[in-house]
């Protein structure tokens, strides 16, 4: 199969087909492909569409006027054929459309089967589990490198982490905590996917467990990333309050997969928040939403008031960022970083998610196929990348 960097490109129209590219996040990660792909990128937008395809390829056209010629793929997430179509015609696929546990996984078969690699944006950690049981060994096979959570879930954590580490002596047990704060506001179809993913607690656990029991024991080392308790970080000035997300997960796999994490890893993963008052309400808003998830009708309603689609302004993003602080400890050192950039769940979702499939598609990789994570795929290149496009990687102090 063809799915490797720089191998079978005249075999394939396509480097890169966004699928879901009239979408919130979908447009704007097409926005920035317009921008930012090189010259010789043969890239092209799909959805079922063709529509509002056309109309975003005159919006794009304005940006980069070679956008003029930019070409459609109508494709929808519930017809198997065109998914294998648009998968056979790209050597990456980058997808924005979810919840993925509900759309997401005839394209993901259809990458899998045809060697192609592919980068999504979701957070669901059934969706990812699932995924791994039913695709990892085909992916393996053909090449394909299945990489999920290439926006702010999770690449701002996992390689974070990953730089942490880099900081850190090696062969020793580590120690990572991740502290993240932001401004930012959501959209609809962020709104859809915690929503859904809420709903499915049983789904999820059952997907976890069977992972479980398919996924290769790790033998000599340990790596793990237990939820934590909240307190107050004194080195980050914050109470300290475990976040339940999949970010924690895929920097946990990273340190399965990659030696250099040492030979005992633990990694814990909190949202930071400066006043009591605030840290004594958050977990009370999780648990009311919890709760409203599991009853249908009130489901539908939250998800009403914000529609797919529909997101924060770009006055309003253009004032949003994030920060993630980490605190890495190991042979004796001790030391602090911090990943930040702009709005985290739009524009920078934007530009990583496009960043990661132009580094799959055009990067010198020496990773291979099945269900990977960002830093185990990519690692320095994509963190490389995301550095000229502004998201900042330092190392704040070391002790």
């Amino acid at each position: 199969m063809d799915s490797q960097n720089g191998t079978g490109r005249a075999q394939r129209p396509y480097d890169i087909v966004l699928f879901g590219a009239t979408g919130f996040v979908g447009q704007l990660t097409a926005e920035y492909l317009a921008r930012y792909a090189p010259a010789d990128c043969r890239w092209a937008i799909a959805g079922r569409s063709r529509a509002k395809l056309e109309r975003l390829r005159e919006r794009l056209a304005v940006i980069a006027p070679s956008c003029a010629d930019l070409p459609l793929v109508e494709a929808d997430a519930d017809d198997p054929r065109a998914l294998r179509e648009m998968a056979e015609s790209a050597r990456v696929v980058a997808t924005t459309v979810g919840p993925y546990v509900l759309y997401g996984e005839a394209l993901v078969a259809a990458c899998a089967e045809a060697g192609t690699d592919y980068a999504d944006l979701t957070g669901e950690p059934e969706f990812v589990d699932a995924m791994f049981v039913r695709h990892d060994a085909r992916a393996r096979e053909t090449g394909a490198r299945l990489v999920h959570a290439c926006g702010f879930d999770s690449v701002p954590h996992d390689l974070g982490a990953f730089f942490t580490v880099r900081q850190l002596p090696e062969g020793v047990p580590l120690k990572v905590d991740g502290f993240v704060s932001s401004n930012a506001m959501f959209s609809g179809g962020t709104m859809a996917s915690a929503l859904t993913a809420m709903a499915r607690g049983r789904e999820t656990l059952r997907a976890g467990h069977e992972r479980r029991l398919h996924e290769p024991r790790l033998v000599g080392r340990r790596a793990r990333a237990p939820l934590g308790t909240p307190h107050f970080n004194r080195e980050t000035g914050a109470w300290a309050l475990p976040l339940p997300t999949i970010d924690r997960q895929i920097v946990a796999r990273s340190a399965r997969a990659l030696e250099r994490y040492g030979p005992d890893f633990r990694y814990r993963h909190y949202a930071a928040v400066a006043s009591l008052p605030v840290a004594l309400a958050g977990p009370a808003a999780v648990g009311a939403g919890f709760a409203l998830a599991q009853i249908p009708a009130a489901r539908r309603w939250l998800m009403s008031r914000y529609a797919p689609g529909e997101g924060p302004s770009p006055q309003r993003r253009a004032k949003s960022w994030f920060s993630v602080r980490f605190v890495g400890e190991g042979g004796g050192r001790r030391v602090f970083t911090e990943v930040s950039g702009g709005d985290p769940g739009y524009d920078e979702t934007a530009k990583i998610l496009a960043e990661s499939a132009l580094c799959l598609a055009f990067d010198e990789l020496t990773s291979g196929g099945g269900q990977l994570t960002t830093a185990v795929a990519m690692g320095d290149a994509l963190l490389d990348r995301l550095r000229v496009r502004g998201v900042r990687f330092r190392v704040a102090a070391v002790r």
